[in-house]
């Protein structure tokens, strides 16, 4: 059966990148399996994804033969199921450090240019003029009172991945067996009706959330009648060689840190944030049943295709030897009866600390 995808999705840097400049895929899927009720989400002057029924003005639109699916697809399931460790808190605070630390370092360079001008200004007199001497070469004094705060962030997010580091290493050393959960999905939410947590591990809160995952490489490909290894599609990367730890980077996606420092393990332990999702409110309520929301809005169902993975995804958050994870469980919600549309697409930072 045939039906019509059209996707302009966000890639790495997004906020720093205008829609309008990067076109819309539009192809005709061409499947055996029966297409989803139709829908739209965000609008095309923005980030975009539509999948609807062909009209007479598509038979210009590059065809593709996919398999749509309500299966979880095999890159999800190695990149989106199972255990995760919570990043370090401090990453975010280090990345929020950069901007005022290079403001600072600028303002002391000027300082430092117009020095022969503050002679008669008490405080900054003393601060811009004087050296001190290390070895064979002199440094200016405001260096000492500007470089260190300038490399702060820089010693945080060391301090930041080093922790990460550790907990992925007690987690390797000591994996945790998988939850016995029982769940019945609802109209829009998760009825959670069992659930027993490993030894040590203590549950704080639960979520669950929709999204769209990164679009396969080759379809895209395929679909600006482009090759591998010209240029890369829009929003894309070159594919890194030999290298697949995460679904950004599997599908040439990759052009940025999503995640921090990741131990060399049979899957990753840092979870990779979906950069279009929406999520339903945290329930904090940890006595059975526990009834967990959905988004406000309405959202299509579980659907898979090669240009259009619309996932769902469980989330329980728990403690376990003082350090905070959560457990990731793919979910399958049925179609909507009616289409779908969502003026906006709700977006996030690609990065998982922010």
């Amino acid at each position: 059966m045939e039906s019509v995808q059209r996707i302009r999705y966000p890639p790495f840097d997004h906020a720093n990148i205008d829609p309008n400049s990067l076109p819309i895929t539009e192809v005709i899927l061409e499947s055996d399996s029966p297409p989803p009720t139709p829908f739209r989400i965000g609008s095309e002057s923005g980030w975009f994804v539509e999948w609807r029924r062909v009209t007479e003005k598509d038979n210009h639109l590059p065809r593709i033969q996919s398999v749509t699916t309500t299966a979880t697809l095999p890159f999800l399931m190695r990149t989106r199921n199972g255990w995760y460790i919570e990043p370090d808190p401090l990453h975010a605070i280090a990345r929020k450090l950069i901007a005022p630390t290079v403001i600072l370092l600028i303002f002391s360079l000027f300082l430092h240019a117009i020095a022969p001008a503050l002679d008669n200004t008490p405080v900054l007199s003393w601060i811009t003029q004087g050296s001190y001497q290390i070895g064979p070469l002199d440094y200016p004094k405001l260096l000492f009172l500007t470089f260190p705060i300038f490399v702060l962030p820089i010693i945080i997010r060391i301090y930041a991945n080093t922790r990460d580091i550790n907990r992925q290493n007690l987690y390797i050393q000591s994996p945790i067996s998988e939850p016995e959960i029982e769940f019945q999905i609802g109209d829009g939410n998760v009825k959670i009706t069992k659930l027993v947590l490993p030894d040590n591990v203590h549950l704080i809160g639960s979520r669950i959330q929709a999204g769209i995952a990164i679009p396969e490489r080759n379809t895209m490909l395929q679909s600006s009648n482009r090759k591998e290894f010209g240029q890369p599609p829009p929003g894309m990367s070159t594919p890194l060689p030999e290298k697949r730890l995460t679904g950004g980077e599997e599908h040439g996606t990759g052009v940025g840190e999503s995640t921090p420092l990741a131990v060399d393990y049979t899957r990753i332990l840092l979870l990779e944030p979906m950069r279009v999702r929406a999520r339903g409110e945290y329930n904090s309520d940890t006595n059975l049943p526990i009834t967990v929301n959905g988004p406000k809005e309405r959202w299509p169902g579980t659907i898979y295709s090669s240009v259009i993975a619309l996932h769902w995804e469980l989330h329980i958050h728990v403690t376990w030897d003082g350090m905070r994870l959560r457990w990731v469980k793919p979910l399958i919600f049925p179609q909507t009866e009616e289409p779908v549309e969502i003026d906006e697409m709700p977006l996030r930072a690609a990065r998982s600390e922010e």
